[in-house]
């Protein structure tokens, strides 16, 4: 009889703490050699990674995918290098694991300390994006973790390809075979049953849309660590320098219109002297602006506001315009719509700036740059497995130091409590 779904993820878990015992010690050196293995095995396949892509996008396309959502799915041989060049990256970043985190000596002579550790095994449930295949993979195995990987079925080509070559580099490399393991099976049962897999499953990290985020929240027995919705917003204050102004609400809504990190909302303070500007250069770069007829009275391009455009990730060259009068509304605002992903304020008030910075509640919070800047690269981090927008454990892009947990080590001398 063929193996179910259930039994299979079982099967999957087991193999997955076993191999979390060898990879938890590793030596930092042992990592690394594996993942520059791995890296290089991308780089070989390089063509095949292509071909495999190719045929996913040829059935996106069939499925009326959207733009946003095809650039995400696209590879090229670029992106390949790029994706190659990022597990490397994670190679040569230091490894946490085994850092003492505090060292403390009580009056008895007891010494504790804690001390870095790795999670186990994480479960990453994500869609569209197949260079995640790559990421999740190297920053679990570098991290001293065991990884099964569930990649969406509009990727199903692609994330084989990589993952092929992934495994292969890290086994050859001296890494357990099932240090990182892809799902074989579309079948969504299969996140039914990574999201109870208690005893086998650490964590569960889901990348993908607010269905499969909700389904994951409300399904696990499980800890999650939540990437939520990309609801970014820019707000210009009216100390703004114009120039800045325009270039940043620019850069972080056209740049790359179907990553999380791009603005979805624009907030202008009604203060600011040169909005027209700003809105112009979106609309004539092809952005479908959004507002009420105040804005539209400034750039006639704008199209009547639609039902939850507030709560929307447009994930495309669409952006909802709203003009406020300084920065406590722009920040009432964003308390109520914004998914706590990252959000900015352009503004040459250092005083406005920082009662934005620590207003905010947000997991990244910027002063005077782009929104497309919420990158786990960009922030030196190598990659990321994802964004956290929750408020325990890692926030922000989650990346080696985010994969790990502590314990308590005790060194005694033959203390006996009284």
């Amino acid at each position: 009889m063929a193996e179910n779904v259930p039994q299979m993820i079982a099967r999957m878990g087991s193999n997955a703490r076993s191999a979390a015992a060898q990879l938890a010690g590793m030596s930092s050196a042992a990592k690394r050699n594996a993942l520059l293995a791995a890296a290089q095995a991308i780089r070989a396949d390089s063509a095949a990674i292509v071909a495999a892509n190719a045929r996913d996008m040829a059935a996106a396309e069939a499925n009326g995918l959207s733009g946003a959502l095809l650039d995400r799915l696209r590879l090229d041989a670029a992106r390949v290098e790029a994706m190659a060049a990022g597990v490397e990256a994670v190679a040569k970043l230091a490894d946490p694991v085994g850092d003492v985190i505090e060292r403390t000596e009580r009056p008895n002579g007891l010494v504790l300390s804690r001390v870095r550790v790795p999670i186990g095994v994480i479960g990453i449930i994500y869609e569209s994006r197949p260079n995640v295949t790559a990421d999740a993979g190297a920053l679990a195995a570098m991290s001293g973790n065991a990884a099964i990987l569930r990649g969406g079925s509009e990727a199903v080509h692609s994330n084989r390809a990589i993952h092929t070559a992934l495994a292969r580099g890290l086994e050859a490399g001296g890494m357990p075979a099932d240090a990182v393991q892809l799902v074989p099976t579309t079948d969504r049962a299969a996140v039914g049953a990574m999201l109870t897999a208690e005893g086998l499953i650490d964590m569960v990290v889901p990348r993908g849309g607010k269905s499969l985020v909700a389904r994951v929240q409300s399904e696990a027995r499980v800890p999650v660590l939540a990437h939520l919705d990309g609801i970014n917003h820019s707000y210009i204050d009216g100390a703004a320098e114009p120039g800045m102004a325009r270039d940043l609400a620019l850069n972080a809504k056209m740049r790359r219109t179907g990553i999380c990190g791009a603005t979805e909302t624009l907030l202008i303070d009604r203060a600011f002297a040169d909005p027209a500007p700003v809105l112009a250069a979106l609309a004539d770069a092809g952005c479908e602006l959004r507002g009420d007829a105040e804005v539209q009275a400034i750039e006639p391009r704008t199209r009547p506001l639609e039902d939850g455009d507030w709560d929307t990730e447009y994930l495309d060259a669409i952006l909802s315009v709203k003009l406020v009068d300084g920065v406590e509304e722009a920040m009432a605002h964003i308390a109520a719509h914004a998914s706590h992903h990252t959000d900015a304020i352009i503004t040459e008030d250092a005083g406005v700036a920082e009662r934005f910075l620590a207003g905010v509640d947000s997991a990244i919070v910027m002063w005077n740059a782009s929104t497309q800047f919420a990158d786990g690269g960009e922030f030196g981090l190598g990659a990321e497995i994802g964004i956290s927008t929750g408020r325990l454990h890692a926030r922000g892009p989650v990346a080696l130091e985010g994969l790990t947990t502590y314990k308590w080590v005790v060194r005694g001398t033959g203390q006996a409590r009284p």
